[in-house]
């Protein structure tokens, strides 16, 4: 059976986890710092920190905000249900805002109906890797954390006056702070945990404070820094991997009657800042690959019963789940089965296949098959 995820650890990951065992220095450490400085280069963020959990990273975030205890938080409908939980726990009021059904996102248009209901701050989870129309919601001059921890890597392509692509912003460039949870499922993995970033400097002075004050119990220990250096080290080698797969599963869905979600189709930009887009190179092998998004998943919108579709890729043995198992629709499904009427819809018909560098061409060719003949 080809299951529906599977890590991408390899030998090197390995390594450098069972070393840290090895010199018995598994707590947080020089491999905690070592791993941020990564993300640094990765992003081109100012300043970041390691944490042991995705709710200690948003508890961070929201104090170096100073907002106001009791205040109103917006979520997607389509985010982890850790969102929903957190911000109740953390004493503010969650708003569950529905999605855009072409992008599985919250727009603009949405965000500000959330805002003329009380919703003081965004949230925004880019789920399955696909980036939102960013300079939109940030004219609606409310402050916004964004949640990379599927579109790490993903670029918001910028263009000149005659539409040619002229450089690009990462994802997690845009929030005021930026949370990467570290999640088994999550595109960059340690096992656990999280790192929030500061994207500008400004907002990495009021952070640090924190950083400088907080207990070494909630940051992330060496042992699962060293997998997350690792992993972030071959960042790109698996997101070409997981691109080139996309892309043949892509072409396959073309004359099926199942949906995919719109995307932006760009290059990769290897940095944080705009600059000339270099169209040479091993890493943007085909001109029809999606180098804005970033590859996390391969969902697929269906147009027929869930349990037919499960039941035949299941007689082919290829595992599929549902792509908002874990959502905060999901867990609270009747109470915003009225005001969230497109992102249940998603909820019930989007499924995930199988996509991740460890597959091997045999088994990419038979979920090629698969979901060219999808009933």
């Amino acid at each position: 059976m080809i299951r529906t995820f599977s890590t991408t650890i390899r030998r090197k990951e390995m390594d450098a986890v069972l070393t840290c065992m090895v010199d018995e220095k598994i707590g947080p450490g020089e491999l905690n710092t070592r791993f941020i400085q990564a993300v640094k280069d990765f992003t081109g963020c100012d300043g970041a920190v390691a944490l042991r959990t995705p709710e200690t990273a948003l508890k961070y975030a929201l104090r170096s905000l100073d907002f106001a205890e009791g205040e109103t938080v917006m979520i997607s409908a389509l985010a982890p249900a850790w969102h929903y939980q957190a911000v109740v726990d953390l004493g503010y009021k969650p708003l569950v805002l529905d999605v855009d059904d072409a992008t599985g996102l919250v727009n603009a248009e949405i965000v500000q109906r959330g805002i003329n209901h009380g919703g003081r701050l965004l949230l925004l989870h880019e789920s399955m890797g696909i980036m939102p129309e960013m300079d939109a919601i940030l004219a609606l001059n409310i402050p916004v954390i964004e949640d990379i921890s599927k579109s790490a890597g993903a670029v918001v392509p910028v263009y000149d006056a005659n539409g040619t692509p002229m450089g690009g912003v990462k994802a997690g460039s845009y929030g005021v702070y930026t949370i990467l949870t570290l999640e088994e499922k999550d595109v960059i993995t340690a096992g656990g945990g999280a790192v929030l970033i500061a994207p500008k400097r400004r907002e990495w002075i009021v952070l640090k404070k924190f950083v400088d004050e907080m207990p070494k119990t909630e940051l992330l220990p060496d042992i699962n820094s060293a997998l997350a250096w690792v992993q972030i080290k071959e960042f790109k080698h698996n997101e070409i991997s997981r691109k080139t797969i996309y892309s043949l599963y892509q072409r396959a869905c073309m004359s099926g009657r199942h949906k995919l979600y719109a995307r932006n189709i760009g290059y990769s930009i290897p940095d944080n800042a705009v600059q000339p887009v270099n169209t040479s190179g091993a890493e943007n092998a085909e001109q029809d690959l999606d180098f804005t998004s970033t590859m996390s998943a391969f969902p697929l919108i269906l147009t027929s019963s869930y349990k037919d579709v499960k039941q035949y890729a299941a007689k082919k043995d290829i595992e599929i789940s549902q792509a908002y198992e874990d959502s905060v629709i999901a867990l609270k499904q009747e109470e915003l089965s009225d005001s969230c009427i497109r992102a249940k819809s998603l909820y019930l018909r989007c499924v995930l296949f199988p996509l991740y560098p460890r597959l091997t061409h045999s088994q990419v060719s038979k979920i090629v098959k698969v979901l060219g003949s999808l009933p």
